[in-house]
């Protein structure tokens, strides 16, 4: 794999990544140019910011305090962290139920088939969570996906990859104006800095409760973090990025090797917010 990514960049007039930590990984690992690296973050959908309690109901959890989580279902996306973690959030906000929205990955299927919700499933009903966990266990369309994130007071990927440079879900979640927790992968502390969203480490279901319960408990603070994440994923809405796109295919289509100059980091960044305790 690595020398055929090697060979990838050394062919092309230009490669695009989607976040500076994979901009900087192809420099010093796979010694691509880094004036033919063009940073264009994943696109989003265009949004309007609306108040949770709106869509409670559509999504039939009218008073509940809603946690959410989506994508397709597989280990090391660390849903069992948060299951871990419900007790605790429960005993702090008895209202609280967390979604998971998504379809099993279709190479796991394959496989393993559903062994892995399966296991999700027991765990809940070990913690004597039944009444506030639930399973979406299906692939959802646009609409419905953007009613979910609508709905949701805290948005939480608690993936234990801690390599993964980009996350087309917290682009997403920043599009609707979410308040994000995440574990500190490279591209959620690119996404998450100046009070975008808060990292906890991964493997500790303790620190994720205490993150999540704070942000139930401080509707102000939950309010303000999702108005940030909304302003920083309304820049990355699909037209923004397609026309981003379309400019750089112009270039390269121009003829003769364009100038792609890599997207600046943003300067003075203050650094994601991390919950207390954590020391990573």
């Amino acid at each position: 794999r690595r020398a055929i990514i090697e060979e990838l960049v050394g062919r092309a007039d230009a490669t695009v990544v989607m976040s500076h930590a994979s901009a900087a990984r192809l420099a010093s690992v796979y010694g691509a140019d880094p004036a033919r690296v063009a940073v264009i973050p994943h696109g989003a959908p265009d949004l309007p910011l609306v108040d949770a309690a709106t869509m409670k109901p559509a999504v039939e959890l009218a008073d509940r305090a809603v946690i959410l989580s989506f994508g397709l279902i597989r280990p090391l996306k660390g849903y069992e962290l948060v299951i871990d973690a419900m007790p605790a959030i429960v005993a702090a906000h008895p209202t609280a139920c967390y979604v998971i929205v998504g379809a099993t990955h279709a190479d796991d299927l394959q496989q393993e088939g559903e062994a892995y919700r399966e296991s999700l499933e027991a765990r809940v009903r070990a913690r004597g969570m039944a009444q506030h966990v639930r399973f979406v266990d299906r692939f959802v369309g646009r609409v419905e996906l953007t009613r979910w994130l609508e709905a949701a007071d805290v948005f939480v990927t608690p993936s234990a990859d801690l390599d993964r440079t980009g996350s087309g879900t917290l682009a997403y979640a920043m599009a609707a104006g979410r308040a994000i927790v995440s574990t500190p992968s490279a591209g959620a502390e690119e996404l998450l800095a100046d009070g975008c969203g808060v990292l906890v480490p991964p493997g500790s279901p303790e620190l994720l409760a205490a993150a999540i319960s704070d942000l139930l408990g401080d509707p102000e603070r939950r309010a303000s973090i999702g108005r940030r994440a909304y302003e920083r994923g309304h820049a990355t809405v699909w037209s923004e990025v397609g026309s981003v796109y379309r400019t750089l295919l112009q270039r390269v289509a121009a003829g003769a090797r364009p100038e792609v100059a890599p997207t600046p980091r943003p300067a003075g960044r203050t650094p994601a917010a991390r919950v207390p305790g954590f020391r990573g």
